[in-house]
């Protein structure tokens, strides 16, 4: 989802644009992305890549969403290090950030208080980019940012119900309830949780603004500056869908951090304030949904 946007920004660039599928390039394998960047020589890096999930694929597969994410972010910065890259940006995530950090969560909450244990595993591989981009910045005088997005929706994201992000899943659920003329609708947890949701090309359009226009250390968040409920989230997408239904609550189900609600308090001073309105990103994104994934499988 994120390289997707990526490259759709990176095309209004006057750059020649070098991408790598999964197939050509294992990126846990540090050979085989050695190799690449010798055979290729980019001048900037984004990366993008990782292993992500919600909160059941965080919590089946821990040992999964840790090795990987380590591997891919060494293997990478090693590489552009050993090859001579001018500028490499990193992208993580606010999961990076204290379970009880204050609110709205500034750069400086890194590291300071025990991460939320449902994603902790996702969490500690990216400090641990972060770490790596600060280390190579160190000692060998290589710049290194590290962007740390909040919650992302929009064009090619996972539906899986069982391994997607809280936004899809309860768009893909919304509009099966909608098809089955269901009278009711499920929502995992107690709906009570607030958090921030930023669309995937606006993101796109931030890291390419930080990449021509910052330079240091810390990292920055991205993010859209405003917070809904899962309550909330989950009544804007029925009615973007069109399912008049009910909702029910699990409260069996965990729901993660009680809020989290990045500071961009730096990314506006930097000059960056392009988020649009959550209605508007989940109208795209129903709309893409039904192109995408439900014609996919209809075929």
């Amino acid at each position: 989802m994120v390289g997707g946007a990526l490259v759709r920004r990176l095309n209004s660039e006057d750059v020649e644009l070098l991408t790598v599928a999964r197939k050509e390039v294992d990126l846990c394998r540090q050979s085989e992305v050695e190799d690449w960047f010798a055979a290729n020589k980019p001048e900037v890096v984004f990366l993008a890549a990782a292993k992500v999930g919600g909160i059941h694929a965080n919590n089946t597969s821990p040992a999964t969403f840790l090795y990987e994410n380590l591997m891919i972010e060494a293997n990478v910065v090693h590489a552009a290090h050993l090859n001579g890259v001018s500028k490499l940006i990193m992208l993580g995530s606010t999961c990076i950030y204290p379970k009880m950090a204050p609110q709205p969560i500034p750069e400086s909450a890194l590291l300071d208080g025990p991460l939320e244990p449902t994603n902790q595993w996702y969490a500690v591989a990216k400090i641990a980019g972060i770490k790596l981009c600060q280390a190579y910045r160190q000692q060998y005088g290589h710049d290194l940012i590290a962007v740390q997005p909040t919650n992302l929706y929009g064009p090619g994201d996972n539906y899986d119900l069982q391994s997607s992000h809280v936004l899809p899943a309860l768009l893909r659920k919304a509009h099966e309830a909608k098809e089955a003329k269901q009278e009711t609708m499920t929502v995992w947890g107690s709906g009570t949780p607030l958090r921030e949701f930023l669309h995937v090309d606006d993101l796109a359009d931030a890291v390419v603004y930080l990449t021509k226009h910052y330079s240091a250390a810390e990292h920055v968040n991205i993010g859209s500056g405003e917070e809904v409920t899962i309550r909330q989230l989950a009544s804007m997408i029925c009615q973007t869908v069109g399912f008049t239904g009910g909702l029910e609550f699990d409260a069996s189900k965990p729901d993660g951090t009680p809020r989290k609600l990045a500071d961009v308090t730096k990314l506006h001073a930097l000059g960056w304030q392009g988020a649009r309105s959550l209605s508007e990103g989940i109208e795209q994104t129903y709309a893409d949904y039904l192109e995408s994934f439900c014609s996919t499988r209809t075929l």
